[in-house]
């Protein structure tokens, strides 16, 4: 291998246009998001997502757009059997793919007094072992293949700094990360990229729906506070051009905005600050979650009052 070699390798995928991309959780937030983008540049697309309707309802606006979708089935990336099959009717009908996308995940936060086990079952299904399921049963053909590719896989910004309350997520962004990082030089012998996304705050449909265990959620006090933790939230549609950037230029981490890579460059810079700010930020978490405990013991002590005055 060259000293040049050594330093560099050029982008295995400069363009997608014409080149056959598996995306994962591509129904809605950045993956759907994503899908659209790399239509539009010209990709064909193999679609998957756990809900059928959703991706149905999916694949018909980016084909009404224009854009080709060779294959799309709806199925669970933590099941490795629905995976094993996907992935062979993928390679009958459509062949060895050039860029695997793994974005499909789940989030749940909470303190490790409050997560129950299904919680942390669930992080590391999906999100970890989701897209490793995915990696074992597409990346192999593009090795045999001999002509490249690239792997991208969505970590989080709680992949890379450690957020409150994120451990169970953070098990399974960590966990994706090593995978990543690892890949990232096993596979550079294939010219095969491999690009880590780093998402900070993004308007998707999960940032509603996360569920954060032992905290109402409604309660206007989280809700500021939360809102205020992700103090920029860029819009799907500016994460997936980051993604598709990051492609093309083959760039292994991928930051969706910029405070997420100024965290992480000061994080490694600057240990002690990062472990006081973290303390900080944690301590505020835990004086909300007992504000929210106390607001939730009003309401049920409310609540038996209501039932006893009707009794």
């Amino acid at each position: 291998m060259s000293l040049r070699d050594l330093i560099r390798m050029d982008p295995p995928v400069p363009t997608l246009r014409g080149r056959k991309v598996l995306i994962t959780g591509a129904a809605s937030g950045i993956g759907l998001a994503t899908a659209q983008a790399a239509a539009r540049a010209g990709a064909e697309l193999v679609l998957t997502d756990l809900h059928a309707d959703a991706l149905d309802t999916a694949v018909a606006a980016i084909v009404d757009a224009g854009g080709t979708v060779l294959f799309h089935a709806a199925g669970d990336v933590s099941d490795y059997d629905w995976v094993h099959g996907f992935a062979g009717e993928v390679d009958a009908e459509v062949g060895v793919m050039d860029v695997v996308m793994n974005i499909a995940g789940v989030s749940a936060w909470g303190t490790v007094e409050n997560l129950e086990h299904r919680h942390w079952k669930t992080m590391v299904d999906v999100n970890l072992m989701g897209p490793i399921h995915v990696i074992e049963c597409f990346v192999p053909q593009m090795v045999r293949r001999g002509h490249g590719g690239q792997l991208v896989n969505v970590s989080s910004a709680a992949g890379l700094i450690a957020l409150p309350w994120h451990a169970a997520y953070s098990a399974s962004k960590f966990g994706i990360r090593g995978v990543s990082e690892v890949l990232r030089f096993d596979l550079r012998r294939h010219h095969i990229g491999v690009s880590l996304v780093c998402p900070g705050g993004v308007d998707t449909p999960l940032v509603n729906t996360v569920e954060i265990v032992g905290v109402d959620r409604e309660d206007p006090r989280v809700i500021k506070q939360i809102n205020n933790f992700h103090k920029v939230a860029v819009s799907p549609e500016k994460a997936a051009a980051a993604i598709l950037a990051g492609i093309r230029k083959n760039r292994f981490l991928v930051y969706t905005s910029f405070d997420i890579r100024f965290g992480y460059w000061w994080a490694r810079k600057f240990a002690l600050p990062y472990e006081v700010v973290m303390r900080i930020a944690n301590d505020r978490f835990d004086r909300l979650a007992q504000i929210s405990r106390v607001a939730q013991g009003d309401s049920a002590i409310t609540g038996s009052d209501v039932e006893s005055n009707h009794g």
